[in-house]
């Protein structure tokens, strides 16, 4: 090779470099964008936040922030903000024809929160300001083109000024009516429920439990009522077809409660009133080359189960890591493949959770009432829900079936690393912290975590790789020793200590810096996690760099 093309090499990976340094772009502040944008400042990544709207929503759109999403939003210091403006919820009733048929109480581990839309972006703005960002506001993306080396945005701003710039990524969080994959040309398939829905916060005169959701099946259609942190009520309800929102008064909705409820529940003051459709839509795919899609603008169904902000929040945050990753070069581009499956299947199952509750709520027949209220009343009274629905709500039973060898178990326990799913939430003593936490906080969420369990010594192999890891992946990766007699949690260096010989039993796991398991094996298949370490952190190791997009 001469000079010149030496030089022109050179130059070609500079200038690939510097490309790769160039900011992503977030588009949407509502829960899924901000959650993104905080996500990548925390791991140094620049970022740009904009919104087409002139300042955040004071509406109170969703409400039931699940546990797995208040372990996310206490990271960012949310927990005192919770605390102070939160309802954590006792449980859900569920009535027919004005009779209790199921009663079902949380258990401390699955319990939710009624935290509003507009506190829950406080928590996420509040942390993303932090570090350093601020919300564009009134700032609308126009156009998008791209090639292998990044993204250019028209964007019009809120004095309309138009402005073209480059990103490295582009993250589309601008909700069901995104611009984003409409851009894209990304189909949004699927279908709209036949009739229209009332929803109204409220002051309600009654006797009902304020910190427990009340589902009220009728003749007449379904009645949801929900407390609020401020003494106030959600009531959701179904309506008339054809109903029009301004159509729709106190009045209205007061004839709609009185149909669909118990009886005897008064409603004045309200703080708003809105009619809407409920859809069933998802994306045909959530990425296209360096662009992705999460939140809304990814998939759209009913409110049944409160999963909505939720899975957004996570689709945010499982995307987040990945691309900080990938942009600060620390893995290759491939890491960005599994987001569209890992998301696109927990976005699967809850369109169709909450599309079969959505018409268990609709059904007419008397007979299918009578089998409906028949399976609810036996699984309340057999408590059920707490194997398997009420960990899936809360966040905490997701089994991602990309990872090689997860299997769709039927249980994933409290207490046992599970391979493809979350680390288990029970507490250790955290030599770190100096104090009991739960595994899931203790360990860390910007890097990887190789962690070391069993009651016994370690091999000398181990202790190998464990110095190996130390030396060539101590920027992307934390070692920690879980003595499992013990349930402490140490730091890498206490490992030597160790004397060969123990007990046995010892495993090695490989935690991502979203807390799932990516590989779990015996202390004997040391060389499988060596492998895997040199494999996804190829660029740290190798001092390589390979970069591909994909529009699948």
């Amino acid at each position: 090779m001469g000079v010149r093309d030496m030089n022109s090499g050179r130059a070609a990976r500079a200038a690939a470099a510097a490309r790769e340094q160039r900011p992503v772009l977030v588009v949407g502040a509502g829960p899924s964008g901000l959650m993104a944008a905080v996500e990548l400042a925390r791991r140094g990544v620049p970022v740009r936040c904009v919104d087409r709207a002139e300042g955040p929503s004071p509406l109170s759109k969703a409400l039931g922030v699940w546990p797995r999403t208040l372990e996310l939003l206490d990271r960012l210091g949310g927990l005192a903000h919770r605390s102070a403006h939160g309802l954590p919820q006792s449980g859900m009733r569920y009535y027919s024809r004005g009779r209790v048929i199921a009663d079902i109480r949380f258990r401390p581990e699955v319990r939710p929160s009624v935290l509003p839309q507009p506190d829950v972006e406080e928590v996420i703005r509040t942390a993303f300001e932090g570090y350093g960002g601020w919300v564009e506001w009134g700032t609308e993306l126009l156009h998008l083109e791209q090639d292998e080396g990044g993204v250019k945005a028209l964007m019009r701003d809120a004095v309309g000024t138009e402005r073209r710039e480059e990103f490295a990524y582009v993250v589309g969080a601008d909700g069901a009516s995104s611009r984003v994959r409409d851009l894209l040309g990304i189909p949004f398939e699927g279908a709209t429920y036949p009739i229209p829905f009332v929803v109204a916060d409220i002051h309600l005169d009654t006797s009902l439990d304020h910190d427990v959701t009340h589902y009220f099946c009728s003749d007449k259609g379904i009645l949801v009522a929900c407390g609020l942190p401020s003494g106030r009520w959600r009531v959701f309800t179904s309506g008339p077809p054809g109903l029009q929102r301004d159509q729709v008064d106190l009045a209205t909705v007061q004839a709609l409660v009185d149909e669909r409820g118990p009886g005897g529940l008064t409603l004045r003051d309200p703080d708003w009133v809105s009619v809407f459709s409920v859809h069933a839509r998802h994306a045909e795919r959530t990425r296209s080359g360096r662009v992705f899609l999460v939140g809304d603008a990814a998939h759209i169904h009913s409110p049944a189960g409160g999963q909505g902000l939720n899975t957004g929040v996570a689709d945010a945050h499982n995307l987040a890591w990945r691309l900080a990753l990938v942009w600060h070069r620390q893995v290759d581009a491939d890491v960005l493949d599994a987001y569209e499956e890992e998301r696109g299947q927990v976005a699967r199952a809850v369109v169709r959770q909450a599309g079969t509750q959505t018409r268990l709520w609709m059904l007419t027949k008397p007979s299918q009432k009578l089998a409906r209220d028949t399976a609810v009343r036996t699984a309340s009274a057999l408590r059920l829900q707490d194997l398997a629905y009420l960990p899936w709500l809360a966040g905490l039973r997701t089994v991602y079936a990309s990872v090689p060898g997860s299997g769709r178990p039927p249980l994933v326990r409290h207490d046992r690393m599970t391979l493809g799913a979350l680390v288990p939430g029970a507490t250790v003593w955290d030599d770190v912290a100096h104090r009991r936490i739960p595994l899931r906080s203790a360990l860390s969420d910007l890097r990887h975590t190789l962690l070391v369990s069993g009651a016994g010594g370690v091999r000398r192999e181990t202790l190998d790789l464990l110095e190996w890891a130390g030396r060539e992946l101590e920027d992307v990766l934390d070692v920690r020793l879980l003595d499992v007699r013990r349930d402490r949690l140490s730091v890498a260096g206490v490992v030597p200590r160790l004397r060969d010989g123990g007990r046995g039993g010892v495993r090695l796991s490989l935690v991502r810096p979203d807390n799932y398991v990516a590989l779990h094996v015996a202390e004997a298949d040391h060389a499988a996690v060596r492998a895997e370490l040199s494999r996804l952190f190829r660029p740290v190791v190798a001092g390589t760099w390979h970069h591909r997009t994909t529009d699948s």
